[in-house]
C-alpha cells in the first residue's frame, strides 16, 4: 500500500503529462460523396445512369366538373282520410236488438209472475192436446230428403228393401222402417265400398240416394 510522504521532504514522483491521440480521419468517402453531388448538380445530361423525364402540366391533369342539376321539386304529400272502422253501425244495431231482445223478455217474464194459478189451470184445461203425428224424414245439411238415425217411415223402409239388393251390405237386414244403428253401419259400409263422399258418414242423402237408386233399379 503507498505510504504518506513525510512532512517537510519534497515530492520525488514523476509529473504526468496529458496524452493528446490523434486519428487521421477517412476523407475517401467524402470526396467521393462530394463529387458525386458536383456530377448531379452541374450537368445531368452528362451524368451516368440518369435520365431527364419531362413533367406532366397541371392543365392535363385537371378536369372541369359538369355542374349538379338541382333537384326537382317535391309534390306535397296529399292528407290521408280518417280511417273508418267497418262494422260500427252493425256493431250498434245489433246491441240495440239485443237491448230489446232482452227488455221483452223481461217483460214476459214479469207478466207470467203476475197470472194466478186459477188462470194458468184453466188456460191449460182450454188448450186441447196436439194429435201424435208420423215421424218425417229430418231435413239435414245433405238435402231436403236427409235421413239419419232415429228417422223412421215408408222411405226408411224403401232405403232397407235397396240395401237388401246390394251383396254384403245389408244382407238380411230387417225392413220395418226404422233408422238404427245397424241400419247406420250398413248405409256407412255402402258409402265407404262405391266410393261416395258427398254425404256424410252413415247418413242417407242426396248423393248416396242417387247412387243407390242407379244401381237398385
Amino acid at each position: 500500500m503507498p505510504t504518506a510522504d513525510e512532512p517537510g521532504k519534497p515530492h520525488e514522483r514523476p509529473v504526468l503529462e496529458p496524452i493528446r491521440v490523434l486519428r487521421p480521419r477517412n476523407t475517401d468517402a467524402l470526396a467521393a460523396l462530394f463529387r458525386e453531388m458536383t456530377e448531379l448538380t452541374g450537368d445531368p445530361e452528362n451524368a451516368e445512369g440518369y435520365e431527364s423525364v419531362p413533367l406532366p402540366r397541371p392543365e392535363a391533369r385537371t378536369r372541369e366538373i359538369p355542374p349538379v342539376p338541382p333537384n326537382p321539386p317535391v309534390p306535397p304529400i296529399p292528407p290521408v282520410p280518417p280511417v273508418r272502422r267497418p262494422g260500427g253501425s252493425g256493431i250498434r244495431r245489433g246491441a240495440v236488438a239485443a237491448g230489446a231482445v232482452l227488455a221483452a223478455a223481461l217483460v214476459g217474464f214479469g207478466c207470467a209472475l203476475l197470472l194466478p194459478d186459477g188462470g194458468r189451470e184453466s188456460t191449460d184445461r182450454t188448450l186441447p192436446a196436439a194429435p201424435p203425428t208420423a215421424a218425417a224424414p229430418q231435413a239435414g245439411p245433405d238435402g231436403s230428403g236427409t235421413l239419419r238415425e232415429g228417422a223412421a217411415g215408408p222411405e226408411v223402409t224403401d232405403l232397407q228393401q235397396r240395401l237388401r239388393r246390394i251383396p254384403n251390405v245389408y244382407d238380411d237386414g230387417a225392413t220395418d222402417g226404422r233408422y238404427g244403428p245397424v241400419l247406420t253401419e250398413a248405409v256407412a259400409r255402402f258409402q265407404l265400398w262405391y266410393g261416395i263422399r258427398g254425404d256424410e258418414s252413415g247418413v242417407y242423402g242426396d248423393d248416396t240416394r242417387r247412387d243407390l237408386e242407379s244401381r237398385t233399379g
